[in-house]
């Protein structure tokens, strides 16, 4: 029997593949288990109309991750943070952090995505890479400042 694959089989084949089994392996199988459908006119109809519209989603979702990143590489985040006379904060700026102070500016960036080697523990301008789906990455100015100006003895 020639079967449609609905999702990757580990040993059949990828999504969308027409491959063929043995008519007991598809009936009790494959299709209860929503892993496969039957080769037919309207299922075939059917399966290329799912394709075509997770093609376009996809393209939406590339298109939407681009513009944002091309955004994010034009925004400079500040940050302030608690720190003493060094120089050195109170506390670090991790990817949580960057994550909130993103979204705070209309930005819904996850934090999984955004890729920094060690927390910032001290004052100044980092570069922090963002990294989205479909391997779209850009670069995010992150500055740090002090929460509150230094006491200036006369």
């Amino acid at each position: 029997m020639k079967v449609i694959l609905k999702q990757d089989h580990t040993t059949l084949g990828k999504n969308g593949e027409i491959v063929s089994v043995k008519d007991g392996y598809a009936m009790n199988y494959l299709i209860p288990n929503h892993i496969a459908m039957k080769v037919n006119e309207g299922n075939i109809r059917t399966y290329e109309e799912i394709k075509k519209q997770k093609a376009k989603k996809v393209a939406k979702e590339i298109s939407d991750a681009q513009q944002m990143a091309d955004e994010i590489g034009k925004f400079t985040l500040e940050i302030k943070m608690k720190a003493g006379e060094d120089g050195k904060t109170y506390g670090s700026v991790n990817a949580h952090v960057i994550s909130d102070s993103l979204e705070t500016h209309g930005f819904k960036v996850d934090r999984k995505n955004i890729i920094l080697e060690e927390p910032i523990k001290e004052l100044g301008i980092f570069t922090v890479d963002i990294k989205f789906n479909n391997d779209i990455k850009t670069i995010l100015k992150v500055s740090v400042v002090p929460d509150e100006p230094a006491h200036q003895v006369n």
